[in-house]
């Protein structure tokens, strides 16, 4: 993962570099230093052994100057590693300064630490002011909103989340499809009105910790363009499985059935690179990968996230594009929910912020009522270690992974030999403009551990 010091250093010396050159042959040409005359032919300048040495010595003192300022940027903007639990307890007090209740602060603010433990960094703490904080401040998601079930039977039950924190929305849900499940051995619920729910991830792992296999999806404002087309018209839309093992960790599938998805991208922005090629494509059919401009453009519906597989069906990307429908319609025909521009977030006319009424889906199988769990995870188990012990590629990484796996080690690591997560320069920023426009925060919170 390339992190931002790195790219500011990079750019910085190839700016630096290049104007350092252009400079050099300026004023080698200004001193008649050149070896080419006025007609363009070599003159053979006795002067030339003199231009070089300048040349040299010019390059020299850039290429010091350039250390400085990088190892002075590196000093200034490197990330600073901090406690988990001092990470969550801020993002829990940020809710409990919304007007969310404690109960939902807690189960919001675990949420997010997770996708951060997971070194899902798009979904944590990068989350929390854009997608959490500026939306309640700008009126189109409430903080604390009563959750409705609308129709209930023994194994399934249809959720209205009044447009409240989906953060908190998505747990409820799930916890629901498990109570069921382990009475009934299948729980599904399906719920409306909700607002974005996190990391899927963690809703497939609260029914592999009681014993289930889980599901979720959830759909989202319109980034993905059907095949053959460029409008966006479908969410990244996540398809997730959490399958129990005999593992340290569970099999757990959590991916976009897009090949990147806008929080991937935001990530881009914040570390200064740029988007690979294939994965976003514009109203003219360009495959884009200036990050910044494409986060514009989406917003502006003037580009397009490709599916899994890419644009066009050379390389299948219409299977992408049939997972994300399936997605879609999972999160829009149970409940008669909207897609496509009406959960846009832009009022297209005004340019207005408006409200995402999102739908999710979460179905929790008791593995129980088919089978001892005991019997069903080293199955699992037995299955997954034949594919990591499989023939490995000799111009690999000499190591095969199954799905969880990488964000397990992630987990391991960070919670452990790393004590904490990195949080770069632009998340420091976050963190203090959220201090600064809320005085409870600013009372407790009055020197961060970035800024001793």
């Amino acid at each position: 993962m390339v992190d931002t010091v790195t790219v500011d250093i990079y750019f910085s010396l190839r700016v630096l570099l290049t104007t350092c050159t252009a400079n050099a042959n300026a004023n080698a040409n200004a001193n008649g230093d050149s070896n080419v005359d006025s007609n363009g032919s070599s003159n053979g300048s006795s002067k030339e052994p003199a231009a070089k040495k300048q040349k040299m010595n010019q390059e020299t003192q850039t290429q010091t100057e350039i250390k400085t300022q990088t190892e002075s940027k590196a000093e200034k903007e490197a990330p600073v590693i901090i406690d988990f639990e001092y990470m969550k307890q801020f993002m829990k007090d940020v809710f409990l300064t919304y007007g969310c209740t404690p109960e939902q602060a807690e189960t919001s603010s675990e949420v997010l630490i997770e996708a951060d433990k997971r070194g899902i960094d798009s979904h944590g703490l990068g989350r929390l002011k854009p997608i959490y904080c500026d939306r309640i401040d700008k009126g189109i998601l409430w903080p604390n909103k009563p959750i409705h079930i609308l129709k209930e039977t023994e194994t399934t039950a249809l959720v209205d989340g009044n447009l409240g924190l989906g953060l908190y929305i998505g747990p409820y849900c799930m916890q629901l499809a498990i109570d069921k499940a382990k009475k009934y051995g299948v729980g599904f619920v399906a719920c409306q009105n909700s607002t974005h729910y996190g990391i899927a991830g963690y809703y497939a792992s609260m029914a592999t910790d009681a014993g289930c296999v889980g599901f979720t999806g959830t759909n989202a404002r319109p980034s993905i363009a059907p095949t053959f087309g460029v409008e966006p018209m479908l969410g990244t839309n996540p398809l997730v499985f959490g399958i129990p093992s005999s593992d340290e960790f569970p099999f757990i599938i959590d991916c976009a059935t897009s090949i990147n998805q806008r929080g991937k991208i935001e990530k881009y922005a914040r570390d200064g690179v740029d988007t690979p090629k294939g994965a976003v494509i514009d109203v003219e059919g360009i495959e884009r990968t200036d990050t910044e401009g494409i986060l514009r453009d989406m917003v502006l519906g003037k580009c397009a996230l490709t599916p899994l597989g890419g644009a066009g069906e050379a390389t299948a990307g219409y299977k992408g594009y049939g997972w994300a429908t399936v997605v879609e319609l999972l999160c829009t025909a149970f409940q008669s929910g909207p897609f496509g521009e009406d959960i846009c977030g832009v009022d297209r006319e005004t340019g207005k912020p408006k409200p995402m009424p999102l739908g999710h889906f979460f179905l929790a199988i008791n593995i129980e009522s088919l089978c001892s769990l005991d019997t069903f995870e080293k199955n699992t188990g037995n299955l997954l270690k034949a594919l990591r012990e499989s023939k490995k590629s000799p111009l690999g990484p000499g190591r095969i992974w199954t799905a969880g796996e990488k964000e397990n080690d992630a987990r391991v690591f960070r919670t452990g030999e790393q004590g904490g997560m990195k949080v770069p320069g632009a998340l420091q920023k976050n963190m203090i403009d959220l201090r600064e426009a809320h005085p409870e925060l600013k009372e407790k919170y009055a020197k961060f551990p970035f800024e001793e």
